[in-house]
């Protein structure tokens, strides 16, 4: 509990002076991955500025992950693999599959599969912690990632990327139809000034960011769609580019649990049926259908794609079947 003589004092401080073992740095972290709560016994929220004033009487409570392994352990997961040589594979991910293991999320995911599959050959390829990783994919967007076998493959494939020199396009099930049938999306991206967790548009800093689009189908008249289905070609690859950069627009992600919450509001609009099919949509409706690039040993121009997953798939007949009623 929160003492008169630390009243005003900084959580982050006042955390690392009452716990020995963790540095301020760790604290700091911890607060910003969501893991300080602060209140009155059975009144509790959750706190992720480290720069938070504490007030008299708070009660503070600070959760510490178990550490996470230094080094990922391979574990044996089913693959869905689109292609593989000795150089690099392209696997089609599911929702919910982590890419690499994290605070939260130690194990079972997609490097400690590659781990398993490809075995020591990956073994601190473009680091010990992210083996093979050039690129990631959210938790819960599915579809096309390419991983790299050895440092060389690993070298070229993060050349391509640096230079933004990769086909990238996502399709994704957002709120309401753009007025443009074809757009450009131009807005640097930075950590939300307001929510440290999450990322946002922003006016100062932050890194260039442009996404395009493209309508591929509006679920309801041209003024008053409920949802549709886009097209995004990424320029550059930042955090969340693509939610944040349609959210920004005003067409948030349908199921997007940090950007999409402004248009929960336009379900009470939809039938019961599609009403509980939105509710039960638990990820972003974001999936990527084309990977493409040069191959980074032999030249090769190579290309994939990856059919829309199947809840995607149903939860947009179900607004063509809504809208056509």
């Amino acid at each position: 509990m929160v003492g008169p003589d630390a009243a005003r004092e900084r959580l982050d401080r006042l955390l690392s002076q009452a716990i020995d073992g963790l540095s301020r740095m760790r604290i700091k972290a911890l607060i910003e991955a969501g893991q300080a709560r602060i209140g009155q016994a059975g009144d509790m929220r959750t706190v992720t500025e480290a720069s938070y004033r504490v007030k008299p009487g708070e009660v503070v409570e600070l959760r510490v992950p178990p550490a996470v392994e230094a080094v990922p352990r391979p574990q044996a997961m089913d693959l869905a693999i689109v292609y593989e040589d000795e150089h690099l594979i392209v696997i089609d991910k599911p929702a919910g599959l982590v890419v690499h293991p994290a605070p939260g999320n130690p194990d079972r995911t997609l490097v400690n599969a590659l781990l398993a599959h490809c075995g020591d050959s990956l073994s601190g390829v473009g680091g010990v912690r992210r083996p093979g990783i050039v690129h990631r994919l959210d938790k819960d967007t599915s579809g096309l990632l390419v991983a790299a076998k050895h440092d060389a493959a690993h070298a070229g494939l993060s050349a391509l990327f640096a230079r933004h020199d990769i086909q990238r396009r996502y399709r994704a099930l957002v709120w309401g139809r753009p007025r443009q049938a074809k757009g450009r999306i131009e807005g640097n991206i930075g950590r939300d000034p307001n929510n440290r967790k999450k990322m946002a548009v922003v006016s100062r800093g932050g890194k260039a960011a442009v996404t395009h689009y493209t309508l591929v189908e509006a679920y309801g008249a041209p003024g008053n769609a409920a949802a549709s289905l886009v097209d995004c070609r990424l320029e550059t690859g930042r955090t969340h580019q693509i939610r944040v950069h349609l959210a920004s627009i005003g067409h948030p992600v349908l199921g997007d649990p940090q950007y999409g919450r402004a248009r929960r509001g336009r379900s009470v609009h939809l039938g019961p049926e599609l009403q509980q099919a939105v509710a039960a949509f638990r990820r972003q409706a974001l999936h990527a259908v084309e990977l493409g690039f040069r191959h980074p040993m032999d030249g090769r121009d190579l290309i994939f794609y990856s059919p829309l997953p199947h809840d995607m798939q149903e939860l947009g007949a179900l607004f063509q079947q809504f809208n056509s009623a």
